[in-house]
């Protein structure tokens, strides 16, 4: 017994433990005893079903890009490595090292730790869930090719989306293209080049073979190969294919929803009579994959009436939106106190209802704890506009009052929609009703922190109320985008341009900044810094930024323009220079975490991570190259030039 429960703890067992519940019906020859056996893919993989309950699985685990455990998830970790913000929890990447495994560390991109359940979930994890269906595909004889050809089209999609984000964060690394059936210690790194022309092959394949509309939500569509597709093509600096790729999708069912109509609403608000408007529409979780929502290319599905071991992460945390994104900015207090005692009555707040954490601004703001802290490039710099206008007054939506939730900085500045609601306290008495003041973190208890504490921030991307099994508002589970339209016209605007086609680069812009109420641009405003601008406008706590400034930074170097090249790119690259150039967390004077005791640091080789030591140690008949930077780094050590033998995986 002991023997067993130790295998159904291992994440290879996982697998097959899920697809048989899933499988299993209501036999009551399920209740049998049978031999350890059982739980091998020789007997699960028996028929359609099981190949599907295997994709089930995999697609849950797409979660992690946007959900996970308190302080990390990767997409956060994405935004707080580049040039729009810092993470609170581990800004000097001097603390950055192969042996680091807590949960907001870059290595975690490769083994997602879970503080509640002291486990982990490496990315190969989920890779091999998928490799298991790819090299078992033919395990059956399928009455129907195109329904095997599917199955292995998304098990193909799901690698490639998993490698496409680890070779833009660690470069080189192993491949592995087919299920591994006993132990091996003879893996070798294999060049990002050659990954990115294998998930091309996989793409193409997939592409031709996925459904247009699937049949049911949170099933990967054609689409969604095809906008994946545009990113490897782009990687590989293939622009035709890009653009043509690009096209394919936006001449297609898709269109941006409020597109030419200022008023236009949907969904679950539609009929708020608030300040809300299609903005916040866009971005609610419920709308995120209804039918009405043409803008949906693929999103997650994780939601909240679902029972808690259905939803992703431990405990159904949720995607932690309103935690990660957001300033303590309920842990302030108006006169010196304990530095420890957040809920003293010397706060700014009280916090009534069941929990003494909660209150009615927080439970609505949300229990924040600046994860990602944004700078000053990304709160205010990126709105201005060729009109005169800025933040203050911009008419793009995506920086309206209301949508956003304003923390002005400076002896006089105040948060308008934050105000003092401790009537218990006699030392806040006289604050009462008063909306909070950045004087009032430099001024009273020493533990608060500005950077913690007291930021602007987009609500309308974060907003995700609790639920009743959370005790703090830190945002729920709910289905997000993995790709929407808009993305896709921004990377064609990239790839044309790459080509110089400046003007259907500008119209392309146009189509979202339009949609946004924004002032249009010109062909002669186009460069790859103000498309990285617009990619933050639209796509902030979405996209993967680190991912694809360290992919601009490879296209760069591999065609020598502008004086990168491959042989420096850890010692130049495009994403180090455009990083210490608008982000002003990295310049002198240096910020200090008072809470943390760091200040923010990055290093040109920082563009890429460190492997886990615990990856390369074990690893004693082959050979994984530690990225430069980082203990271990020997330049000696060979990366494999190909896809090793049995990469592909799959036949036509």
């Amino acid at each position: 017994m002991k023997n067993l429960m130790k295998n159904l703890m291992n994440p290879v067992y996982g697998l097959f433990l899920g697809i048989l519940i899933a499988t299993a019906g209501c036999s009551a020859d399920w209740l049998k005893p049978e031999p350890l056996s059982f739980f091998t893919p020789e007997n699960t993989f028996v028929n359609e079903s099981a190949y599907q309950a295997a994709l089930t699985i995999c697609r849950k685990q797409l979660n992690a890009d946007t959900h996970g455990e308190t302080y990390f998830n990767y997409i956060q970790y994405d935004h707080g490595t580049t040039d729009i913000a810092v993470m609170h929890y581990n800004m000097n990447s001097d603390d950055w090292t192969p042996n680091t495994t807590t949960a907001s560390s870059p290595g975690s991109t490769w083994t997602d730790w879970g503080q509640a359940s002291n486990l982990f979930i490496s990315t190969y994890e989920r890779i091999k869930n998928a490799n298991v269906v790819i090299s078992r595909i033919d395990n059956i004889e399928w009455k129907d090719p195109a329904v095997r050809n599917r199955i292995l089209a998304e098990a193909l999609w799901i690698r490639a989306y998993w490698y496409y984000r680890l070779v833009h964060s660690f470069g080189d690394i192993p491949w592995v293209g087919e299920e591994v059936q006993s132990p091996k210690n003879d893996y070798f790194s294999t060049s990002r080049w050659a990954i990115l022309g294998q998930i091309q092959k996989d793409l193409e394949y997939a592409e031709k073979h996925l459904q247009a509309t699937p049949a049911a939500k949170g099933h990967v569509p054609q689409a969604a190969a095809t906008h994946l597709l545009v990113k490897v093509y782009l990687a590989n600096c293939d622009f035709d294919r890009a653009i043509a790729a690009a096209t394919k999708i936006i001449n297609g069912p898709y269109k941006l929803m409020g597109e030419g109509d200022p008023n236009f609403r949907f969904g679950a608000y539609a009929t708020s009579k608030k300040h809300w408007d299609k903005m916040w529409d866009l971005h609610r979780w419920e709308n995120k994959n209804i039918a009405t929502n043409t803008e949906t290319i693929y999103a997650t599905v994780n939601r909240r009436d679902q029972a808690l071991s259905a939803q992703y992460t431990t405990g159904g945390e949720g995607n932690f939106l309103m935690r990660n994104y957001g300033p303590a900015f309920w842990t302030i207090t108006l006169i010196d106190g304990s530095a420890n005692d957040r809920m003293s009555p010397n706060s700014g707040f009280t916090y009534p209802g069941t929990s003494t954490y909660l209150g009615a601004q927080t439970d609505t703001l949300g229990s924040g704890d600046s994860s990602v802290r944004p700078n000053g490039y990304f709160n205010y710099t990126i709105w201005s506009d060729k009109a005169g206008n800025t933040w203050r007054n911009t008419p793009d939506l995506r920086r309206k009052y209301g949508n956003w939730i304003e923390m002005h900085s400076g002896p006089d500045a105040v948060a308008p929609q934050i105000k003092v609601t401790n009537s218990v306290s006699a030392q806040a008495k006289p604050f009462l009703g008063q909306p909070l003041r950045w004087e009032w973190t430099q001024l009273f208890r020493k533990g608060n922190d500005t950077i913690r504490q007291w930021f602007p921030w987009p609500y309308y991307k974060t907003f995700n109320l609790k639920t009743s099994n959370q005790s703090q508002a830190m945002g729920g589970p709910g289905d997000m985008y993995v790709f929407r339209l808009a993305e896709t016209f921004l990377l064609r605007a990239e790839a044309y341009w790459w080509k110089g086609q400046t003007a259907l680069a500008a119209e392309d812009i146009n189509k979202v900044r339009l949609r946004a109420n924004a002032i249009p641009i010109d062909a002669s405003d186009v460069t790859i810094d103000y498309i990285f601008d617009e990619r933050a406008r639209e796509l902030y706590t979405e996209e993967p930024r680190h991912s694809e400034m360290v992919r601009v930074s490879y296209m760069f170097a591999k065609q020598n323009k502008n004086g990168y090249n491959e042989a420096d790119i850890l010692g130049k690259s495009w994403f180090y220079d455009r990083v210490m150039r608008v982000n002003n967390h990295f310049k002198a004077p240096l910020l200090v975490s008072q809470r943390t005791g760091q200040n923010p640091k990055l290093n040109p080789e920082n563009m890429l991570w460190p492997i886990p030591q615990y990856i390369i140690d074990p690893n004693v008949n082959g050979k994984i190259k530690q990225n430069k930077g980082y203990v271990g780094y020997d330049a000696s050590v060979t990366v494999l030039q190909e896809i090793p033998a049995g990469g592909g995986g799959y036949t036509e």
